[in-house]
């Protein structure tokens, strides 16, 4: 392995764009911010060093053996992050990129690329709350960020609006100035403007004319002129030594996980499949299941162990050998159905990223449904109805009891033999119980645990969770709302007094308003028409019949005696709770 003559940066974003540069399947994909991007132009432009880099020469007649992919240009956060695969087809020999992608993907989406990512409050689903980006450079002033001295940022159209103290550069353009004159003949733009600035200020100002000139000449400098990358070049074709080196290479900053090395180890193993890209799309499908979820390719390749029936299911590369690799490619068709049936059901069960504890909570239920035999839209079949009642059980008291949230394998294994011995297609809740009574991950709840229950609050996951609890008969893939039975807008202390509550008594209503006592789920239609009227008022105007009122106060636990007057919060809450604690009891505990 030898250090190489070092490149100018013109040269190898060039060289990117024409494919000359390739990235190996044992690369992790592209994952720096806009920050880490813009921090790094700017170490460019002070001169700092930015770190020697790793390429892997491979001739043409050993390139066939490997997967490479090519450089991500236009990153999306949502629609955009997957690199393509290259086509090397024609026996071409490749240089592949063993350490150094982060910064050479932000240098070439810097300079020839965009970057898309979501605006914060905007739903995911809205493609406009991903609007496309490009790298600028303030040509008039230096940056106030911290850490930063030039003012490098990704911008969309309308905001590159120049004042007093911006002048917007849109850095691509830096490409096409080929000699250091291109960039002078641009600056007279500058100077214009600062000219007609001047009409308003009264003052031409030369600092920022001086600062222009500077800050233009540099990024010419850094991009055409300094040989910044400096490199090592390795030409061995043993796969294992390549893989030796890219660990160690990786050990620095942020180190090569399990899940990257074990997926690079299946590119190069299965023959009929490309294991990233069919890993890569099996993650996008899953997450885009109803509501959305969060698994990544550590869950993937966790669930091909499990469902494979390997006796060790350890995350360990030695675990990822050809045999096994190969029984997972065989498998994997019926590996992906099962996952994907045993999310769906969770979706349908009113569940998505932000109400689970752990993803782990698929894996069982996937291999139950393997086990079964795969049968068709099992969540929705009616066949499968005692089994969906039980799933919902068990993933509901794992959740709550947080059995995930250390060790995986001392639940998975346990429970993958528990459902092998089940002789019928029913799910074996009360055998998996039993298995875990008086362990650190048991499904049973004490009293206490019931009572602390009532602990989450409007917002957190785990009032979800209960809620579905209390709602068993509620179809929580439909639009149901978790609301406040008494509004949440009328604990102020400024409404309170309104009311005639006396200021020593505020922190009594103040205090709960959140919590489980007085939360209830709501079909869409009926929370938008309560919104944040008084309750009683709501209540007797929707209601009007004894009888509809009676199944109201039944369905939603609502005390029977309780006057549901507003000043009588404090004794309407603790009547609740209690009604509340009894339900969970029948059902956790029956």
């Amino acid at each position: 392995m030898a250090f190489q003559t070092a490149l100018t940066i013109k040269e190898i974003i060039s060289d990117i764009d024409g494919r000359k540069y390739l990235l190996p399947s044992i690369q992790r994909e592209f994952v720096w911010g806009v920050d880490q991007i813009t921090q790094l132009f700017d170490s460019l432009m002070l001169g700092y060093p930015i770190g020697s880099f790793l390429f892997w020469e491979v001739d043409g007649a050993n390139a066939k053996k490997f997967a490479f992919y090519e450089f991500l240009r236009n990153y999306h956060e949502k629609n955009c992050t997957h690199n393509s695969k290259a086509n090397i087809a024609g026996g071409k020999p490749v240089t592949a990129i063993l350490d150094g992608q982060q910064r050479l993907t932000s240098l070439y989406v810097g300079l020839l690329g965009t970057y898309a990512y979501k605006m914060p409050y905007r739903p995911r689903d809205n493609p406009k709350a991903y609007p496309t980006r490009k790298l600028y450079l303030n040509l008039l002033e230096k940056s106030d960020e911290d850490g930063q001295f030039y003012d490098f940022a990704f911008l969309i159209d309308d905001e590159c609006v120049n004042d007093k103290n911006h002048y917007w550069f849109l850095v691509s353009d830096i490409m096409g100035f080929e000699k250091l004159t291109d960039a002078v003949k641009y600056l007279p733009r500058v100077t214009t403007y600062l000219v007609n600035l001047s009409k308003e200020t009264g003052e031409f100002d030369e600092e920022k004319a001086e600062f222009a000139t500077e800050t233009l000449s540099k990024l010419w400098q850094a991009i055409h002129s300094d040989g910044t990358i400096s490199y090592y070049l390795e030409r061995s074709s043993e796969l294992d030594k390549v893989l030796n080196i890219f660990i160690r290479v990786n050990s620095g900053g942020t180190p090569l996980s399990y899940s990257d090395l074990l997926l690079s180890i299946a590119s190069a193993q299965w023959d009929d499949l490309d294991a990233r890209e069919e890993i890569h799309k099996a993650v996008d499908d899953i997450n885009a299941i109803g509501r959305g979820f969060n698994v990544n390719k550590d869950f993937i390749l966790k669930a091909c162990l499990v469902l494979s029936d390997f006796t060790d299911i350890a995350f360990k590369v030695d675990n990822f050998n050809r045999k096994n690799m190969m029984k997972i490619q065989g498998e994997w068709d019926n590996i992906i159905t099962a996952l994907h049936e045993a999310v769906t059901l969770v979706s349908r069960l009113g569940f998505n990223r932000d109400n689970i504890t752990s993803n782990n909570l698929f894996i069982p239920i996937a291999y139950f449904i393997k086990h079964i035999g795969f049968p068709h839209n099992f969540a929705a079949n009616k066949k499968n109805a005692e089994s969906v009642r039980l799933i919902k059980r068990w993933f509901i008291s794992a959740m709550l009891k947080r059995v995930f949230s250390f060790q995986p394998d001392g639940v998975l294994r346990p429970m993958r033999e528990i459902i092998k011995k089940q002789k019928d297609n029913v799910f074996p809740f009360e055998a998996v119980v039993e298995r875990f009574k008086g362990t650190n991950r048991t499904h049973e709840f004490t009293d206490e645990d019931i009572e602390s229950l009532l602990q989450y609050k409007y917002g957190q996951g785990g009032a979800l969770v209960v809620m579905s609890i209390l709602y068993p008969w509620a179809d929580m893939s439909n639009l149901f709302h978790l609301d406040h039975v008494f509004p949440k807008a009328e604990f102020v202390p400024k409404k309170l007094r309104k009311r005639g509550i006396k200021n020593d008594e505020h922190n009594e209503f103040i205090k709960n308003f959140n919590f489980i006592g007085n939360l209830q789920l709501l079909e869409g239609y009926d929370n938008i028409s309560k919104s944040d009227k008084d309750f009683k008022t709501w209540f007797e105007e929707n209601y009007k019949s004894k009888e509809a009122q009676l199944s109201y106060r039944q369905k939603h636990l609502i005390p029977y005696e309780s006057d549901l007057l507003f000043e009588n919060f404090p004794e309407f809450f603790k009547a609740r709770e209690k009604i509340i604690i009894e339900k969970l009891k029948n059902e956790l505990q029956g």
